[in-house]
């Protein structure tokens, strides 16, 4: 500790990171991919109105925007989204399909002129979606899915392989739009063809299955006029989860599947690398890549346990080579190119960057993007790996982050407040980068515990089924066990923990205050609170079944539905919440907070209701990130009685 470290308050300290620079660098590079020999992929602009746009880097290094606001780079198939463009050269010059979020069409993009639409706009319901883009130059066409909306109601929607004219042909013309397969599949994945052009593979799952409980992986034959043949099942299951399908160069099938209990690689269905370890992991949004085939029959891979390297599998040895450099967590996209490996990886120094491993000479280096600390590392949070033992002596996963600044210190008798931070899904994992919101927090001198409970991906699939029909059970209890044990320890004020989360972790911290005496208080982002509604039509297509595996199915256990759900026991909230919520949200719609208030009338417990215009499931605004951090924050001092300083109060209605 240097010497000029001052004492104060936990939650008091001053910091150099306020909500406005957590704000500017929130989100990160997505969907990387070559056009020729340059990288391109989609990046973030909170300030920009929350737009996504797409970034080329030059062979000289330069990067630079090709489509200025209001252009928004993303698809809204499933609502989650997929990969939203593609590219190739042609005659010299980038030729690049993209989807605009919104109206959702495809455009072409030729730099330096206007972005032609290819795809007409649709009258009915959610109209005409797209996503994983392929070119298909020697057709003419660009392949893609479609999710095409025949009613109003969020479940009037069906889902083909479709082919979309380069000419501009279908502009105005859905009758243009060549059909690859039928619509018998709820759900598709984008076809990957074949390096002979005469196979395309797919993956395909239905209701009520989402796609890391079972995927099948079909195949058709690719006739000469480009039509396909039936289609038919080589791989997966209703128990099986195939998580992603391509070819390599000779015109073997290489798939990641789960069914072993590890999403492991496969060649022409025999394992290649056998490790519980995971190879792949779950299918949120069309596209995902967590291997990519080299010319030379090597294989980049995205893998581990509770944490993802990049690496290079040699597939006749079994052997993987994983990159060196300071980047510890990789996202799912990887784009290959000749022996270039490009993907985005994060370490708990430093947000995602786009980094490019040559696997000729075997050197990772940062080519996009770039990670440049906004303030001095010195106030990063420093994270500890840690396992707890929850209920019945199960593992709980979890990162502490202790508050750490370098200037200041507590009195030597105080115990920090920690907030408890549970992740979306439920079917997803924190990962252990560098986050600004965390830093926010732990350098003003709260603590952070991000609780990877059971249900979180990443440490196989039987940890991932501990939440099968116990959502609102095993999620609300580990989360508990965390923030016991660090009280328990001395790590943790017990007085002063707090519970937050958005989406499955805002239904998470609801859960929680309904049902543990845990926590002085809770903030609430984007939540499920009403299952039964939320189940029966208040939500979107790809997740309007998901609680028949995470509670039960609603006519079987209509008692479970009802016992679980917040808002059916907003008499039992005593302690101090936050409520956010975009009103443009089709995942977790507003109507389901509202219901919760209407529940809380009355009942003198202090909180507050949030909620941002032109929103949706995730903020991404500059300025509705600016006011939900800083209200968060107001609502922890209020309740732990500290007073950090310089934030807006946050008027707690009673």
């Amino acid at each position: 500790m240097g010497e000029n470290v001052q004492t104060l308050a936990y939650g008091s300290w001053p910091s150099p990171i306020d909500a406005a620079l957590a704000a500017a660098h929130d989100g990160h590079p997505e969907y990387v991919g070559f056009v020729g020999d340059e990288v391109w992929w989609t990046a973030p602009r909170p300030t920009e109105g929350g737009r996504r746009t797409l970034v080329r880097r030059h062979a000289d290094g330069s990067e630079e925007s090709v489509l200025p606001a209001p252009w928004n780079v993303r698809s809204r198939v499933i609502e989650y989204g997929g990969q939203p463009w593609a590219g190739v050269v042609q005659d010299g010059r980038p030729l690049v399909v993209f989807v605009n979020f919104a109206d959702q069409r495809l455009y072409l993009l030729d730099p330096g002129n206007e972005p032609r639409p290819l795809t007409p706009v649709s009258r009915v319901g959610g109209g005409l979606r797209w996503a994983e883009p392929q070119m298909r130059r020697d057709r003419g066409e660009v392949w893609c899915v479609l999710e095409e909306f025949t009613g109003e109601a969020p479940g009037d929607v069906r889902r083909v392989l479709a082919a979309v004219p380069l000419d501009g042909s279908a502009a105005e013309d859905r009758r243009a739009v060549r059909e690859l397969t039928d619509d018998r599949h709820r759900f598709v994945s984008g076809p990957r063809v074949s390096p002979d052009g005469r196979q395309a593979a797919w993956l395909a799952w239905e209701h009520p299955r989402m796609p890391w409980d079972g995927t099948e992986l079909l195949l058709a034959e690719i006739a000469d006029d480009g039509t396909f043949g039936a289609a038919r099942t080589v791989a997966g299951g209703p128990e099986e989860s195939i998580a992603q399908v391509d070819w390599a160069f000779d015109g073997s099938l290489l798939y990641a599947a789960d069914r072993t209990g590890w999403w492991n690689l496969y060649r022409d269905h025999q394992p290649l690398c056998a490790r519980e370890e995971e190879f792949g992991g779950p299918l949120w949004k069309l596209g995902q890549r967590w291997f990519a085939p080299l010319e030379g029959g090597l294989i980049a891979v995205v893998h581990g346990r509770g944490a993802a390297a990049l690496g290079v599998l040699d597939p006749e040895t079994g052997e993987v080579v994983d990159a060196a450099g300071p980047w510890t967590e990789f996202t799912s996209t990887l784009a290959v190119n000749g022996e270039r490996i490009v993907g985005v990886g994060a370490s708990p120094r430093s947000a995602q960057e786009v980094v490019e491993l040559d696997t000729r000479t075997g050197r990772a280096r940062v080519i996009g993007a770039a990670h440049d600390d906004p303030v001095d590392p010195a106030y990063y949070p420093e994270p500890q790996i840690r396992t707890f033992t929850g209920p019945a002596g199960r593992d709980i996963h979890a990162h502490i982050y202790p508050p750490h600044n370098p200037s200041w210190a507590a009195p030597g008798d105080e115990l920090p407040p920690y907030v408890v931070w549970a992740h979306g899904g439920p079917t997803s994992r924190s990962p252990l980068v560098l986050d600004l919101e965390v830093a926010y927090f732990t350098s003003r001198g709260i603590g952070v515990a991000e609780v990877n409970y059971g249900g979180s991906t990443g440490y196989g699939r039987e940890y991932r089924n501990r939440l099968r029909e116990q959502w609102g059970v095993v999620d609300v209890e580990d989360c508990a066990a965390v923030a016991q044990a660090l009280a328990d320890e001395g790590t943790a004020d017990r007085a002063r923990l707090a519970i937050r989360g958005g989406s499955a972790g805002g239904w998470t911290s609801a859960a929680s205050l309904v049902t543990t005496d845990v926590y002085a208080c809770g903030t609430i982002i984007y939540p499920v609170l009403d299952l039964a509604n939320w189940a029966t039509g208040e939500t979107h297509d790809f997740e309007s079944r998901y609680l028949e595996s995470l509670v039960g199915p609603l006519a079987e256990v209509p008692a479970r539905y009802v016992e679980r759900s917040p808002v059916e026991h907003a008499d039992r909230v005593t302690a101090p919440f936050l409520l956010m919520q975009g009103l443009a949200d089709v995942i977790c719609p507003p109507v389901q907070c509202e219901r919760f208030l209407e529940r809380m009338r009355g009942r003198h417990v202090p909180h507050a209701y949030l909620a941002f215009e032109g929103e949706g499931h995730g903020f991404r605004r500059a300025d509705t990130m600016i006011r939900a951090l800083e209200a968060e924050l107001s609502l922890y001092s209020q309740v732990f009685g500290i007073d950090p300083p310089g934030v807006p109060t946050l008027e707690l209605t009673k």
